[in-house]
């Protein structure tokens, strides 16, 4: 009888401890299955996750750092093409002057040289010219040969020859032949502008090589014409961007100089290439600047438009999306924005957790945009009004992969 007792009680020990893992295992407040989470509805852990719901957006501004330069198609510098001394300066800075205005006068050998061998190749020709007609009427009246025509024929072409040389050269000096050699070379605009920048002085020594030296640190030029009512920006844009960025969009420019104003431009042309040290692209663009108030070499900050685009449909043809740890998250219409706090990362993948009822959540691998005060921009991955997770998706991404092992 004894024996018997104590095995049923045993047998009863037994039973409760099996009774209470079935209890447990049926009361556990989570359920993982793959990306997707399920609390039961008296699961104390609901309270500690808080959502907020994506809002689509119809535009996003992208805020960059720039450099203001002179304007290409607008500036010039300007480099002397002969050896030689300054002699006299008829502009000063800031003063407009317009195309094949003298900026400077040079006292140069070479520019004499050029200007003798021009004029010596005119008197030349006009010689051959006047020999050749005059051979022509001897020949005309028996005095004088064939030969002799044809050699004061070769003459004259040959003349006219090197009179085309000499004058050509002096076009490329910017001037024509004149009736004096005085060796003043004028140093011309090539375009219309304002002078703002001027390197040059009065007995100042000048060589054409300087034009070799194309560095600013090496040396500068002697006049720069620009128009300054029309900057160019320069912007070093990171790969997360350029994406966003389309020439054409609108440019806000501003200046800590004048904090209350802000200067329209557009943009203009984005590189091709991201440079190996900064791992950034290129990218320019132009400001208005009617009243100068903008200088060159300024820093501004730039404010770019970007207007959200509707993405395209997923034809029935298209393969369906990737799962598992990396997929390609699907089209998903408009960009949205959510709290940056939402998303976490895995790899090189962007997540966050969307809750598509109470208790109940799914990760979803989603495309970033732009980042500005704590939110952020979603290309692809979420829809307008879905509910993401903004306090706790990290320990639901604990619990997910949890679940996985």
């Amino acid at each position: 009888m004894r024996y018997l007792i104590l095995s049923s009680l045993a047998c009863g020990l037994l039973a409760g401890c099996h009774s209470e893992k079935q209890a447990d295992a049926t009361s556990d407040p989570a359920k993982v299955d793959g990306d997707k989470i399920t609390f039961s509805a008296d699961a104390p852990q609901k309270a500690s996750f808080t959502c907020e719901a994506a809002k689509a957006i119809e535009q996003s501004i992208i805020h960059l750092t720039g450099r203001l330069v002179w304007d290409d198609r607008t500036t010039v510098k300007v480099f002397c093409s002969v050896a030689g001394r300054v002699e006299r300066i008829p502009v000063n800075l800031r003063d407009m002057v317009s195309a094949g205005d003298t900026l400077a006068f040079m006292n140069s050998p070479d520019f004499g040289q050029a200007q003798a061998d021009a004029s010596k190749a005119d008197a030349d020709l006009k010689l051959s010219e006047r020999t050749l007609t005059r051979t022509r009427d001897l020949f005309e009246h028996g005095a004088a040969a064939q030969k002799d025509v044809e050699a004061a024929e070769d003459d004259y072409e040959n003349r006219k020859a090197e009179l085309q040389r000499a004058t050509a050269r002096l076009k490329l000096y910017g001037v024509e032949l004149g009736a004096s050699v005085d060796g003043m070379f004028p140093l011309k605009a090539p375009l219309a502008g304002r002078v703002v920048e001027k390197n040059i002085n009065p007995g100042q020594e000048v060589r054409p090589d300087q034009m070799l030296a194309n560095d600013p640190n090496i040396i500068k030029p002697l006049f720069v014409i620009s128009d300054p009512k029309r900057l160019a920006v320069v912007l070093d844009v990171t790969e997360l961007d350029t994406g966003h960025l389309r020439p054409g969009q609108q440019l806000l420019v501003r200046s800590r100089a004048y904090p209350n104003d802000a200067f329209d431009g557009r943009l203009e042309v984005i590189g091709d290439s991201l440079d190996p040290q900064t791992r950034t692209v290129n990218v320019r663009g132009y400001v208005e600047n009617p009243d100068g108030l903008l200088k060159a070499e300024m820093y501004v900050g730039v404010d770019i438009v970007s207007l959200a685009e509707e993405s395209k449909p997923v034809a029935a043809n298209d393969p369906p999306p990737a799962t598992g740890d990396n997929p390609t998250p699907p089209s998903s219409g408009r960009p949205v924005e959510i709290p940056v706090r939402a998303v976490f990362s895995k790899g090189d993948q962007h997540y966050v957790f969307i809750e598509e009822s109470p208790g109940h959540y799914e990760r979803k691998s989603i495309l970033l945009g732009t980042e500005h005060d704590g939110r952020v921009c979603v290309t692809d991955g979420i829809a307008p009004g879905q509910r993401v997770v903004t306090e706790g998706s990290l320990q639901l991404q604990a619990m997910a992969e949890t679940g996985k092992e």
